[in-house]
């Protein structure tokens, strides 16, 4: 037998290498579900094992968030932190986190006595010295938190206590409806409270501010058999304590209620999968109603007990605005614009670049992390909210500002022909070098969409060729400078001279680059990158933040891989709407304590619209759609998507064995694409 020559042999031993590395598929934890989904949408938790637990959850309306952490102990006795966050009400300096916000406890509350019993919120046996406790049954969530619970054999009552935040004021609530359930009558009493606390004039912007914690409808009640009684303890701000704050609990309630399905009545989805359709209304409420009425307009804030009144380059502009463009709500096309707008306020002629975020209701900005790639970013969003949004009059508002913002990427281009910025979104947390894989594909992204939106606002051939011809420079150079094997996959270094594999690998995917898809997704879904919570941000640590995990979702599906993605979707959406912690994407691990930051629930959406359904804007009433509809599906829709100037559904089947049948139906009119699985449909409404 002839011996292979050793050039032969090496590129043997590599073969072999890399098909070992690339079958390193990780095999999925088998989870169980704490939560279970109802039929009217919402997820509920039935008290009866697995004690004792703790969660928190964040519920946001337009002048206040109400952070609620709850507890229940190994006897089913529930306590609860309520943590209120007031945006609009700031202390001096301007800054990030210069709003009011403050904690109550369960010790805080009113006295509340059944039959002269105290009720108490927080024992360690149901009964102690005669008094009550308050041991939860259940717990469910879709947009208000309600708890259910009993006080016992001896005084039967069920006890609903409902926690959210009012729609339009700056106020939270707590209301408590107590009902007999025996056959005796009970009295029912709260004690009246009213406590108020002022901030330090000196301190406090505009005018000193008053939060005050009180109760309504305090007092006794005679409940006969099956009646009931509500009582409420109420958390607001003011800055006018002697003005009158009347409240009504219920009918905040209402418009809270009303809110949510405001929400949830457009952009619809519809697959045979419950826990993706339900994850997905969720995401809805998380992403949409974090947006708070600034003396600037409506803007988005990520919340998490510190980001509100305030906008970010990466949060508002790249990861939620382009998704409000197909949600149908007006507050999130409005708080889209007034982002946008802010960030144009910023642009001068020396191209020095903008800030990362303006916060303080507009009246401040941040840059402490130098240039992160802000420019890519806000160009990237703007664009692809342009060309969806579908009107013509704000894309000419908008040019100026993604112009200007491409401008400053191309000078900031290096002798490789890729852009540097000083740091990522991420901001020193891990390594980006001088130049990020991140930043190149976010600007490439947004050239291909200006080249499509100069051409919609009929600007000079030569501006649109201009813009054409750089798309394809960047996407040449980004395989020439990032194009890597690493760890034995045939993917991406993040930076010139990284070595390890990093999450942000998945980025040239969901940017429509799949030159590595094949060594970038066995990367991905590979043990060294994916945990139990989704994507490492680098391979060998425990740091993860959901934003990747959600973009390479999205990536995987628009690179065609169907099925493989659809396991760790499935996956994932499973974990986080009906797991430990839910019902919502998070921001990060360990920092933040996972919070339910909202721009990360506005990627979850875009995992379903944009790789799922493979909707990509071309037009101000044009798109392309490359359905991934996967193999053991026959059907799925997406339903009233406002997007483009109109309103419409998409609906993909299965036909003739590997055809495809893209329905687009608008205002009860329906025409049908028939395509080969995998193909691209071009839409014109």
């Amino acid at each position: 037998m002839k011996i292979l020559k050793k050039k032969t042999f090496l590129t043997l031993i590599l073969l072999i290498v890399r098909l070992t590395v690339y079958s390193q598929q990780t095999t999925l934890p088998e989870q169980k579900d704490r939560w279970a989904i109802q039929p009217d949408g919402s997820i509920t938790w039935n008290i009866t094992n697995r004690l004792p637990h703790a969660d928190h959850i964040e519920m946001s309306g337009e002048k206040v968030s109400l952070w609620v952490g709850y507890r229940v102990d190994s006897a089913g006795v529930t306590s609860i932190t309520r943590k209120v966050v007031f945006p609009t009400f700031r202390m001096l300096p301007d800054d990030t986190r210069s709003h009011i916000a403050y904690t109550f406890q369960d010790n805080e509350l009113p006295r509340i006595y059944i039959n002269n019993k105290l009720l108490k919120f927080k024992i360690s046996r149901r009964e102690q010295g005669g008094d009550l406790a308050f041991v939860a049954k259940s717990i469910n969530h879709h947009g208000v938190m309600r708890i259910m619970a009993e006080t016992g054999k001896s005084d039967p009552v069920k006890i609903e206590r409902t926690l959210f935040p009012s729609v339009d004021k700056p106020m939270a609530i707590e209301k408590f409806v107590f009902t007999n359930t025996g056959n005796k009558q009970v009295t029912v009493s709260m004690e009246k409270l009213y406590r108020a606390v002022t901030t330090d004039t000196l301190r406090s912007k505009s005018l000193p501010h008053t939060v005050v914690m009180k109760t309504v409808n305090d007092g006794s009640r005679v409940l006969q058999p099956g009646r009931s009684a509500v009582f409420a303890v109420c958390y607001f701000a003011t800055d006018h304590p002697e003005q009158p704050f009347p409240v009504d609990p219920s009918a905040e309630e209402n418009e809270r209620i009303k809110r949510i399905a405001k929400i949830q009545s457009p952009l619809q989805l519809e697959t045979p999968d419950s826990i993706l359709n339900t994850a997905f209304a969720f995401a809805k409420i998380r992403a949409t109603e974090s947006i708070f009425k600034t003396k600037r307009g409506y803007l988005h804030g990520p919340g998490g007990l510190e980001y509100y009144a305030a906008i970010w380059a990466n949060d508002q502009a790249e990861y939620v605005s382009p998704y409000f463009a197909f949600s149908g709500d007006s507050i999130g096309t409005m708080s889209a614009m007034n982002c946008y707008r802010l960030f144009a306020g910023y642009m001068n002629p020396e191209y020095n670049p903008l800030p990362s975020s303006v916060v303080a209701e507009g009246d401040a900005i941040w840059k402490g992390a130098g240039d992160r790639g802000d420019q890519a970013m806000i160009a990237y969003g703007a664009s692809r909210f342009a060309l969806t949004y579908g009107k013509a009059d704000s894309a000419k508002a908008l040019w100026p500002l993604i112009s200007w913002c491409l401008e400053y990427c191309r000078r900031h281009i290096n002798e490789q022909g890729v852009v540097e910025s000083q740091s990522d979104e991420l901001e020193g947390r891990f390594p980006s070098g001088k130049a990020n894989l991140s930043t190149n594909c976010l600007y490439y992204d947004a050239l291909v969409s200006a080249t499509m939106l100069a051409g919609q606002l009929q600007l000079p051939k030569k501006q649109v060729e201009d813009y054409k011809a750089r798309a394809i420079a960047i996407k040449l150079n980004i395989e020439k400078y990032f194009g890597a094997n690493v760890a034995g996959f045939d993917t991406y270094k993040y930076y010139e001279t990284n070595n390890t594999l990093r999450a942000w690998i998945c980025v040239p995917l969901a940017m429509g680059i799949y030159d590595r898809s094949k060594g970038t997704i066995a990367a991905l879904f590979s043990p060294q990158l994916w945990t139990a919570d989704g994507l490492a941000t680098e391979a060998g640590e425990e740091t993860f933040w959901d934003r990747s995990t959600l973009y390479a979702l999205r990536g995987v599906l628009q690179a065609g891989a169907t099925d493989q993605a659809m396991d760790f979707l499935h996956y994932y959406s499973r974990r986080r709407l009906l797991g430990e912690h839910v019902p919502y994407a998070v921001e990060a691990y360990p920092e933040g304590s996972q919070r339910h930051l909202s721009a990360e629930s506005g990627l979850y959406c875009r995992i379903f619209i944009e790789g799922l359904f493979g909707i990509r804007p071309t037009g101000f009433n044009s798109f392309n759609c490359t359905p991934r509809l996967p193999k053991n599906w026959k059907q799925m829709t997406l339903s009233n998507i406002h997007a483009f100037g109109t309103v419409f559904d998409v609906k993909i089947a299965k036909v003739n064995g590997e055809k495809v049948a893209v329905t687009i139906t608008k205002v009860g009119i329906a025409h049908t694409h028939i395509i080969n699985d995998g193909e691209t449909a071009n839409i014109k409404l």
